[in-house]
């Protein structure tokens, strides 16, 4: 057999190849996780959910419409494809991977993965559709149940359009909710809102060009403080995104002032600025 006909064998059985499973996909199931990495839109990677495990996210975030009884994962309406859906793109590999690492997603890690699911469109069936699905999840899932909340290996966190009165008044979730600046100080139970979110550019003007304004420094770590006493976690979107020294200040700013979730799109990119010895949780 020729070399040109051996190269074209090895093509074609390249390309029947079945995908590696996410339990599998990083290769690395020690590898160290960072509590402050969020993957926004992470369904627009290559891998979903696969390349932000391998790089060590913490959080991962997917827009759901709700089409024909079916969850679609994607960020606009005319995006939207039969069967790319929520559970065959997080739900059942996080549930293989959680089921491969004796129930976490990071093997020997306790750290819980947060799956960020933003609600496109009708709110409330969307929700409820939500709820009947990750009932059959509920193994591996943060749940508040009757007043208490018993920790899982993965919690959801609903953003979007979010029916508040549904879910507050549910006495079993599997979700929680996600929470804007205007929950903050509230008195609203962790339980309930165990994050809070915002757009960037509503709160702050700095975008990274020279030192952060002192008002805005203050103001930056007075919310997150406010949010940790009622033992919130904290995420701003909108965030500068562009790789280099603008971006990178504003990450610095963050992590100084205890922001739980940096969001990007760039994970090589928050991974090795997180990896860094000044940045680095402990192991």
């Amino acid at each position: 057999m020729t070399r040109r006909v051996l190269t074209l064998v090895a093509a074609i059985c390249a390309l029947l190849t079945v995908a590696p499973s996410v339990a599998q996909a990083d290769g690395r199931h020690t590898v160290r996780p960072l509590p402050r990495a969020h993957a926004h839109n992470d369904y627009e990677h290559e891998r979903p959910l696969a390349d932000a495990l391998s790089h060590g996210f913490a959080s991962v975030e997917a827009d759901i419409y709700l089409v024909g009884g079916e969850l679609l994962v994607a960020h606009d309406p005319d995006d939207v494809v039969p069967g790319r859906t929520l559970q065959s793109l997080y739900l059942d590999p996080l549930a293989q991977r959680v089921r491969a690492n004796r129930g976490r997603v990071y093997r020997g890690n306790k750290l819980p993965l947060q799956l960020l699911v933003d609600i496109k469109n009708t709110g409330a069936a969307t929700y409820t559709q939500l709820d009947s699905v990750l009932r059959r999840y509920r193994n591996m899932l943060t749940t508040y149940r009757n007043g208490r909340v018993v920790p899982g290996a993965v919690t959801v966190v609903i953003s979007g359009d979010r029916p508040r009165e549904l879910m507050s008044g549910q006495r079993v979730r599997y979700a929680f909710y996600d929470g804007r600046s205007a929950d903050l100080n509230s008195g609203a139970p962790a339980t309930f809102i165990p994050l809070i979110s915002d757009n960037w550019n509503n709160l702050f003007t700095w975008q990274g060009a020279g030192p952060m304004p002192a008002a805005e420094r203050a103001k930056l770590r007075k919310f997150v403080r406010d949010a940790h006493a009622d033992r919130q976690r904290v995420r701003f979107w909108a965030t500068p995104d562009i790789a280099g020294p603008q971006r990178e200040a504003v990450w610095r700013e963050l992590v100084a002032a205890h922001v739980d979730h940096i969001n990007t799109d760039d994970l090589a990119g928050l991974e090795s600025f997180l990896r860094r010895p000044a940045y680095a949780p402990a192991a």
